[in-house]
């Protein structure tokens, strides 16, 4: 199973990358209600309309997480959002195989915690890697990646040569 924050779910919507990854994943996805919120209650835009699509056709999960104390204790040991929060707290007690985050306090409480977790680039990363995109649509995706999401130059730049090499 796979967590997702609303952070790395916008963004692989917004690439164009979400239907090909849950088609590919080989597990299920699923999300906490805040996330469902987060991505999808307030705007109409391509992202949001693509998640909610996949919410309906079941390709995507919604779960209320119901360790409401855990997800106190994270935001307050974190300073994470409540997203964030529901995201971690399922990914624990669902023992999910991995977290996808993109959030840096997230990533710092992965790290604390021992969770895996992968970001957006990294699903771009592995689609290549697995033959789901070519290279030069992969660049083309973290070059919107990079538009969109909060990384640095260096890690966009490593992104960029792994794509790269996969030509």
């Amino acid at each position: 199973m796979i967590v997702f924050d609303a952070s790395t779910l916008i963004l692989i919507a917004k690439v164009e990358l979400l239907n090909v990854f849950l088609a590919h994943a080989g597990m299920k996805a699923v999300i906490p209600k805040e996330v469902e919120k987060e991505c999808c209650a307030f705007k109409r835009t391509l992202d949001a309309l693509l998640i909610q699509r996949a919410l309906e056709e079941s390709r995507i999960e919604v779960i209320t997480v119901r360790n409401r104390r855990l997800v106190a204790q994270l935001q307050a040991d974190f300073s994470l959002g409540k997203g964030e929060a529901e995201a971690i707290s399922l990914a624990i007690g669902a023992k999910a195989q991995i977290l996808g985050i993109d959030d840096k306090n997230g990533i710092n409480a992965c790290k604390v915690l021992r969770l895996v977790f992968t970001t957006a680039i990294g699903i771009l990363i592995r689609s290549c890697e697995k033959g789901l995109l070519e290279s030069a649509e992969a660049v083309e995706k973290l070059k919107l990646l990079a538009k969109y999401g909060r990384y640095g130059d260096f890690l966009l730049e490593d992104a960029r040569q792994k794509l790269e090499m996969k030509s």
